[in-house]
Order: structure tokens, then sequence, then C-alpha cells
């Protein structure tokens, strides 16, 4: 009987990839965004996981909490998802009564999402800690210094569009 080889584990193709002076990345920053990032959501998460909820539950929850009656198209832009990646979330939040979804008074066809007190309490058990964490990381910042930071994270993010939707609602 002959052995054989073991199978090689099929790799993908690399695309070619620009030549980069490793110099010219700002790799301290980049992990502190990075470790900020994991431990501002690991609060939420552990309340999310107890009640078999994660992270898109809890943009769902957040933002339909934020702006009551917001139609569904506008919180797919806000997420920059696919209705099917929303569908899922959006029917397990609705069935467990934290998302109330009523047809628009004007316009039958829209739909407008509205947070339950069960969501409202949901949302602001989300973000208790997290304003915890950023009260903390304020903590002794002037008003000047914490409008830089604000500024930072809004130059931070893809496009125009993305920062005033974010801000300035």
């Amino acid at each position: 009987m002959q052995k054989r080889a073991p199978a090689k584990a099929s790799q993908k193709p690399m695309p070619d990839l620009p030549k980069i002076d490793d110099k010219s990345i700002d790799f301290e920053t980049i992990e502190l965004l990075f470790f900020a990032y994991r431990d501002f959501i690991s609060d939420p998460d552990g309340i999310l996981e107890k009640i078999g909820y994660g992270r898109a539950h809890h943009r769902v929850v957040y933002f339909v909490s934020r702006r009551p009656g917001m139609m569904v198209a506008d919180l797919l832009s806000i997420l920059g998802i696919t209705k099917q990646s929303l569908a899922r979330v959006l029917k397990e939040l609705i069935d467990a009564g934290y998302i109330r979804q009523m047809t628009g008074p004007a316009d039958r066809r829209q739909r407008r999402l509205y947070p339950t007190l069960a969501g409202r309490e949901l949302a602001l058990a989300l973000c208790q800690p997290q304003s915890q964490r950023i009260a903390r990381a304020y903590d002794g910042l002037s008003e000047s210094e914490r409008a830089g930071v604000k500024s930072f994270l809004a130059a931070m993010l893809s496009n125009e569009k993305a920062a005033t939707v974010t801000l300035e609602e």
C-alpha cells in the first residue's frame, strides 16, 4: 500500500501588491486604533453575547434608537450593507420586541423603524459602558483637545457623506 503525500493547502494567488517602504507606515497609531476598538466594543459584546446577539444587532439598535422613524433605506445607507444582510438581524430584533417597523404616513411603501421601550433600554445599556470609557479618555483634556479628537475621528471616515450622516444628526 502506498502512502499518500499530505494534501497541500490551496493558496489563493497573490495580487500584484505595491512596493511600500514600511518606514512610511504609522504602526503605532494603527495598533492604538486596533486595541482601542477592541476594548471599546468588548463591553457591549459581553452584553450581546448573553442574549444571543452580535455586533450587527448592536449597530441596528443603536441607529434606530438615535434616529426613531428612520427608513430602512437610510439604515442600509448608514451601515453600508445590503438588504439581505440587514433582513435577518432586523427580523430578529422585531420578533424579540426591540424594534417596531411601521409604514410611512404619506407613502405606504416606506418602512420606518422605531425602538420599543425594550429596544431603547438595550441601546442605552450597550452605550453606557462605551460612554464611560470615552469619559475616562477625555478626563483631563481641554475642550480644544476634545474637539481635536472628534476632528481626527471624523477625518478617518472614508468619505464626507459618512461624516455628515454620522455627526450632523
